[in-house]
């Protein structure tokens, strides 16, 4: 009686390997094309937009320290610097404008590491969405803030006797200046935001980083008047070359090289710290 044997192979292995989420996210974000990125950057600046309308408190910064600060400069420091009010105005109303768009952009940090404390960003972690288009969109919708600080600033001033000899045209040169100057520099906190530990952090940092750039400028006082060390330091800081341009533009209607050493410094702010706010928060995924 024979015996009957059978070949037999070894089955093959079909254990189920673990998948990684990160990896398929990050897979999947690699075939982002650049519409789509366009595309999800504005869904997340009408997200902002839509929050910025549920909470008025976040435009307290730009509607009430335009009159503040244009009001309390002017009847301060009119008298003491030009001699009265009237003559003042041409200096200080340009320089409120550049100072009153740059620290409203400091706030961009802010909301942003809010939002990473209360875990909405970790929402979009699994989501095939460009790693910038949560950092682009708020910005984006920043844009609103900015042209309301920089226009009741030019209000407030028409109301207390500004008269800008540049006209329409040169007014709204200023306020376009400004707010991309503004756009530009919130990259700054963007990336602050995302390194910073607390909400609280980034303020402070941003405060630091801010206010000795603008109010050591020739946003208030002529250069003239400042003691040579410091007249030395107020001529190379790009807030200065910004209020310069903004003053071409609303007093005498003119683009004057100002502007384009303020645009060439916008552009070099963005190539540095928007990839770099990006690596920063590729980093918290």
């Amino acid at each position: 009686m024979s015996t009957l044997t059978a070949d037999v192979t070894p089955a093959p292995n079909f254990a189920l390997r673990p998948v990684d989420p990160a990896a398929a996210v990050a897979a999947t974000r690699a075939h982002i094309s650049v519409g789509e990125t366009l595309s999800q950057t504005l869904i997340m600046a009408w997200r902002a937009l839509k929050k910025m309308r549920r909470n008025l408190e976040q435009f307290m910064d730009v509607t009430v320290q335009p009159l503040l600060f244009t009001a309390m400069f002017a009847y301060l420091f009119g008298g003491a610097v030009s001699g009265d009010v009237h003559s003042y105005l041409p200096l200080l109303i340009p320089g409120i404008v550049a100072q009153t768009v740059l620290t409203t952009c400091m706030a961009t940090g802010v909301q942003l590491r809010e939002d990473m404390e209360k875990g909405v960003f970790d929402r979009f972690k699994a989501l095939p969405m460009a790693r910038i288009a949560p950092l682009a969109g708020p910005m984006i919708a920043d844009l609103v803030r900015y042209v309301i600080a920089a226009g009741l600033t030019f209000v407030t001033g028409l109301i207390i006797g500004y008269r800008p000899g540049g006209g329409v045209f040169g007014v709204l040169g200023a306020v376009l200046l400004a707010v991309l100057t503004g756009w530009s520099l919130a990259w700054i906190f963007t990336w602050v935001g995302t390194i910073a530990k607390s909400a609280k952090s980034v303020q402070g940092m941003s405060m630091l980083i801010l206010f000795p750039l603008t109010f050591l400028s020739n946003a208030f006082v002529p250069v003239s008047t400042l003691p040579g060390w410091l007249a030395a330091f107020v001529k190379v800081n790009p807030v200065s070359h910004l209020v310069s341009a903004t003053r071409d533009l609303a007093n005498q209607g003119v683009v004057s090289a100002e502007a384009g050493w303020t645009l060439l410094a916008c552009l070099g702010v963005i190539l540095v710290f928007a990839p770099l706010s990006v690596r920063s928060y590729r980093k918290q995924l």
